[in-house]
């Protein structure tokens, strides 16, 4: 008989919905036009790629004209363009992609890959837990009770009454997800979304429980096992999930203990307890093409799904993190083929795809060949009505950084969401101020989407 799924990825612990009445009095200052958009997801998708642990945004795109990128960097930097397999692909003037990002390099000349390279919290906030947290609520400074932007977007598609409107992939109980819609579907990452088992089937196991219905010894001794089994399987996973809960607790405070300026224990072990409890439940890069495959089957499959979420991590590289090969270029190798993959599935025009972490890393190396936590980072939008082969929003250098370390988070993430929501499903202001409560339009970044 088939295994049993993990029952938990079928449920959704559903968070209370605080201090919702305040956000009629937010608005978005953003062009008339669009007020009267009636709220809907229309025919668009959005799909989330989190990035979990703060990749590097300045060695996936290589700030390669600026002499103090390779002072900075004197170790770990990616060499200038050359036209060779261990040198940065010339984008424009400014920009190189990581030479491990070459699938990507097409879409960025078809005009459907473009990022926004110094976006972030509208503050500082070097704690992964809480800068994913803040980011997955699209709200800053709350660490607990409120939903995810995810769950209240689909929440306000009227499709969502019948059905479900957002699927997560891998995560159990990703907080961006999170809230009292009931609109979303929740799978296991990789080859375990495959595998339903007969009794995880509803139908199945009823017919099943129909067919031994009756007072035989053969009935009887099936209904006990299935029941057994079922219970068993909920008692483990019940088990499970407490223990990771625990773990990740433990690591937190482990990690959280005694940080530097630069956001990284002091000691190795706490170090290495950091390292893995950032990725806070996300798989390495390794099976992201697989989830993006298998969120790309079923979104395509059912049509009243509009937003999906996919989740990587393994991208806290305080230490050893590589040049054009090493730690960060694999991660980076399979970023790229699962960006393919979602690209060769949602590539109507109104699908976009948003890649984006918690913050950025530090401009400079560290003593260990690594960075550390810093501020802003690239943003990725991928879409057929993205104004893509270019980079979008403020870029200053690496001569004027936040606090002489960081890259500056000169636009707020939520602006680059507002954006996308609005050019993608056409939401008016008070959608935006429901979904990004407290974000404020920027006028900077409206050539990212091309007019329809």
């Amino acid at each position: 008989m088939d295994p049993i799924p993990s029952l938990s990825v079928n449920l959704l612990q559903r968070r209370s919905l605080l201090g919702m009445g305040a956000l009629s009095a937010l608005s978005l200052a953003v062009p008339g036009v669009w007020a009267q958009a009636v709220p809907g997801l229309g025919n668009g998708r959005l799909v989330v790629v989190f990035l979990r642990g703060a990749y590097d945004g300045l060695s996936a795109f290589v700030p390669y004209a600026d002499k103090d990128y390779y002072a900075l960097r004197p170790n770990i930097a990616i060499a200038a363009p050359d036209g060779t397999a261990q040198t940065a692909i010339k984008l424009d003037r400014t920009f190189a992609l990581h030479p491990v990002l070459a699938p990507l390099l097409p879409l960025w000349q078809q005009g459907v890959l473009g990022f926004v390279p110094a976006a972030g919290l509208p503050a500082p906030n070097r704690s992964h837990f809480d800068a994913q947290y803040q980011m997955e609520i699209a709200q800053s400074g709350k660490t607990s009770s409120a939903p995810g932007w995810l769950n209240t977007t689909a929440g306000i598609d009227k499709a969502a009454a019948s059905g479900a409107v957002a699927l997560g992939v891998g995560e159990a109980n990703p907080a961006i997800l999170a809230g009292q819609a009931s609109a979303v579907r929740l799978i296991p990452r990789g080859q375990s979304a495959e595998r339903t088992g007969v009794l995880g089937n509803d139908k199945t196991r009823q017919a099943l429980m129909d067919l031994y219905g009756g007072d035989d010894k053969l009935s009887e001794a099936f209904r006990q096992g299935a029941g057994s089994r079922m219970q068993s399987a909920q008692e483990l996973t019940e088990q499970r999930t407490a223990r990771a809960e625990k773990m990740a607790q433990d690591a937190k405070r482990m990690a959280d203990r005694k940080l530097d300026r630069d956001g990284a224990p002091a000691n190795q072990q706490a170090l290495n307890a950091q390292m893995l409890a950032a990725s806070n439940g996300a798989a390495d890069p390794v099976g992201l093409q697989l989830d993006a495959q298998h969120l790309g089957t079923l979104m395509r499959n059912d049509r009243k799904l509009r937003l999906g979420f996919l989740s990587a991590g393994g991208w806290d590289t305080h230490a050893n993190q590589g040049a054009a090969t090493g730690q960060l270029a694999n991660n980076l190798g399979n970023l790229a083929r699962g960006i393919a993959q979602l690209r060769q599935d949602f590539s109507e025009p109104g699908d976009v795809v948003v890649v984006m972490s918690e913050f950025g890393r530090t401009s400079a190396e560290n003593g260990t060949r690594g960075t550390d936590h810093g501020f802003g980072n690239a943003m990725w939008l991928m879409g057929s009505r993205v104004a893509g082969g270019r980079w979008h929003g403020l870029w200053t250098g690496l001569s004027h950084l936040n606090e002489g370390r960081d890259l500056p988070a000169h636009h707020d993430y939520r602006a680059v969401l507002a954006q996308v929501l609005r050019g993608a499903f056409a939401f008016g202001d008070s959608q935006l101020a429901e979904v990004l409560p407290g974000a404020k339009w920027d006028k900077r970044l409206d050539g990212v989407f091309n007019k329809a």
